[in-house]
């Protein structure tokens, strides 16, 4: 199962909130929505998030095994 555990983390530790994200980067509120929920997300958008916060995978998400 992924998690995106690392996700809060790493925009806690670069100061980012979910609304710069949204207004600023524009990513979308349900993109938003499903890290809450740990639903999946495309390559794209993982691609995208650590663009925009400068960082690498393991750094937005984790695999548990469940």
């Amino acid at each position: 199962m992924i998690v995106y555990d690392p996700f809060w983390k790493t925009i806690k530790s670069k100061n980012i909130s979910t609304y710069t994200l949204i207004q600023k980067h524009r990513v979308s509120s349900s993109t938003i929505q499903r890290i809450r929920e740990n639903l999946p997300l495309s390559t794209v958008t993982i691609d995208d998030l650590c663009r925009i916060l400068d960082c690498g995978v393991a750094d937005v998400l984790l695999y548990k095994k469940d």
